[in-house]
């Protein structure tokens, strides 16, 4: 590590101008929580191995940021070179660097020139720190390279992955019905044409799926949309002839991945014109049909000269080879429109759930039998001391990698299965306290009876993208465990169990999975629930559940999915999380007060909450008769994926309970 930032250093001073800071981002070229391989430089220089993050590397300071998910898996693994920067308790990024207030603990001068890779920041961020540096005369320095990309001598090469078409059987609606709700949004805002950089919104406007990217299906590839055009911009070496002729039905262009940035220049001079003779007729718009195809009006102004750029996702290069005046700065109508599912999306998904659940059963039912002949564990269901008699288990040992493995083939066996939707969070007992977990083969735990078990895990099917978290013990749960487990799941059931008015987001909603932990002084640092993708990103907005700010900007809307996931860690010991995937759905009240209209959930994950860990007297009636009820759900569900002892197994963990 310490060569690295030695050579990045030597880079920083060399270049033109020479830089005083070297912003490296978790991101890459379009935004993206998950990135591939090649595309982690963010981890490469600074150790840290968590999905968000971003690095400053100064003349004699690295630090990193990351949030409250991270805070304890950081302080592992970052050297002793760089600092942690707790997001939410530390100054941010932008305020440390740019603070006069700050410069008695060696932050930069005035005037400091700050080095970023343009490619890999968002319009927003880069506008929001030009805006803080000028507090300072401090500049933003677009580099021509990436610097990281100069010292990473053992980067992994680029892979040419296919391009796969999706079919309509899962996705439920074409393409050219996609473009025309896109093209009508571009009218409605009086835009000429639109930047679509983020990777899963490509994939799911053209109907195209991938394996550029672990865990999540898509390609690498950007696309513009005009008023009577369609761009897709992608190493053409992943287009087979078959997904070309595809293209050409579609009146799609397929371009090179490089070119995109020529032609963002042609599309701000109103020059972008599709060059491939299309044949596909549905998807093409003329000018006569739209009124807008030479940015003008059907009075003949010029008001529809604008290009709608995603401040959030558009990286900064793109932003910069258009007349700032002329862009209209606003989420990519691509992102909610994804998020509300169409009927064959959400009946792929609940498919794609139960078949999911059933697998996780199986893997529950396995794992309990294998703690108790190999390790003398009571089991799920019983209390009391371990008996300590392990085997000599060999190359069978029970270990967070072992186990997940098994899971994994469980899904494996299942109808559309094409892989996991993010590496499978399998941690015990102190290992659980760190909320975003990933074990290695070399230092991973093994099972241990006598300590709590948490697994997040999910897979992406054909119809659908699945997410799920169960925390249990197979040994005697201590009291405060139990009283930890049970305020997690009331906060849970609450939650899922809200009725709310239209227009009410997931800030206002965070609070009802809280109220129970906070009764015991408890909390989580994370948010509470997310979207989730259609055999897509297994994280999905706009919208969410979440105690952040940013939580308010989307209201939830009947056909959305979103998570339900509370959870409590105590660093050092244990780690509880409980996870199921809700569909918003619209609710059938009483009264209709303001002539609003009231939503509700509807749960899609089927798997069983271990009753030996809930502290029973906790519960009201109202919650007993809630789990009752899911959990016989779970058996009439699930009972046709399983087999005789899995399903004796399943029955027994969903007997019915009360006070």
């Amino acid at each position: 590590m310490s060569e690295t930032l030695a050579s990045l250093r030597s880079l920083m001073a060399s270049h033109s101008p020479p830089l005083d800071a070297l912003v490296v981002p978790s991101e890459d070229y379009h935004q993206s929580e998950y990135v591939s391989a090649r595309d982690k430089r963010r981890e490469f220089v600074s150790g840290f191995t968590g999905s968000a993050g971003l690095a400053l590397i100064t003349k004699k300071d690295a630090r990193l940021w990351t949030d409250g998910r991270y805070f304890l898996q950081a302080t592992q693994e970052l050297s002793a070179e760089w600092t942690l920067m707790r997001m939410g308790e530390d100054p941010g990024v932008d305020a440390w660097m740019a603070d006069v207030r700050l410069l008695y603990i060696s932050n930069l001068p005035v005037e400091a020139a700050i080095g970023i890779d343009p490619w890999c920041v968002s319009v927003d961020t880069a506008l929001r720190w030009q805006r803080a540096f000028a507090k300072k005369q401090q500049k933003l320095v677009q580099t021509e390279t990436n610097l990281v990309d100069e010292v990473w001598k053992s980067r992994p090469p680029a892979e040419i992955n296919p391009v796969v078409v999706h079919p309509i059987e899962f996705t439920g609606c074409s393409v050219a019905e996609k473009l025309k709700h896109l093209r009508e949004k571009l009218k409605n805002e009086k835009t000429r044409g639109i930047i679509i950089t983020t990777l899963d919104e490509v994939a799911w406007l053209y109907n195209i799926r991938g394996t550029d990217v672990s865990y999540c299906p898509v390609v690498h590839a950007f696309a513009i949309i005009t008023s009577s055009s369609a761009f897709l911009y992608v190493d053409k070496k992943k287009v087979s002839a078959e997904a070309n002729h595809y293209m050409e039905e579609n009146g799609i262009d397929v371009r090179d991945y490089a070119d995109v940035s020529s032609d963002v220049v042609l599309l701000a001079s109103d020059q972008l014109d599709s060059t491939s003779e299309v044949k596909g007729t549905v998807a093409k718009v003329t000018k006569t049909d739209t009124a807008m195809g030479n940015g003008t009006d059907e009075a003949g102004g010029n008001n529809n000269d604008r290009i709608w750029v995603d401040p959030g996702s558009c990286c900064y290069a793109l932003y910069s080879n258009l007349n700032s005046e002329k862009v209209h700065m606003q989420q990519s109508p691509l992102a909610l429109a994804k998020a509300l599912k169409n009927p064959v999306e959400l009946d792929g998904l609940k498919k794609a759930h139960i078949r999911d659940g059933a697998a996780v059963v199986q893997y529950l039912a396995w794992l309990d039998k294998q703690m108790q002949v190999s390790y003398g564990a009571p089991g799920y269901f019983l209390e009391g001391q371990s008996a300590n008699k392990k085997k000599d288990l060999g190359t069978l040992k029970l270990t967070e990698i072992t186990v997940s493995d098994k899971l994994e083939g469980f899904r494996a066996s299942k109808e559309h299965f094409r892989g996991l939707s993010f590496p499978t969070i399998s941690s015990v007992g102190p290992n659980a306290s760190i909320i975003h977990y990933s074990p290695h083969a070399e230092t991973c735990a093994e099972l241990n009876p006598d300590n709590i078990y948490l697994f997040d895990s999910g897979a992406q099917y054909l119809d659908g993208t699945t997410d799920i978290t169960r925390t249990v013990h197979f040994g005697n749960p201590s009291t405060h465990e139990k009283a930890c487990y049970t305020a997690v799941l009331k906060g849970h059931i609450a939650l899922g169990n809200a009725c709310f008015p239209n227009g009410t987001n997931g800030h206002a909603l965070d609070i009802l999975a809280r109220i129970p932990l906070w009764k015991d002084g408890l909390d989580y640092r994370h948010g509470t629930g997310h979207g989730i993708g259609s055999y897509l990103n297994v994280h999905e907005g706009p919208h969410l559940i979440s105690f952040r700010p940013h939580a308010r900007n989307v209201p939830l809307q009947a056909s959305m999915t979103v998570t339900d996931e509370p959870g409590y860690y105590e660093d050092g010991n244990f780690g509880i999380r409980l996870e199921n995937v809700l569909i918003v759905k619209e609710a059938d009240t009483k009264f209709n007060f303001g002539d609003k209209g009231y939503l509700s959930f509807e749960h899609i994950t089927w798997a069983p909450y271990q009753t030996k860990m809930i502290d029973l007297t906790r519960l009201d009636p109202e919650e007993i008769s809630w789990l009752n009820t899911y959990h016989g759900r779970c058996r009439d569900i699930l009972a046709p994926y399983l087999d005789e002892y899995e399903m004796a197994w399943l029955k027994k963990a969903t007997e019915p309970i009360g006070v």
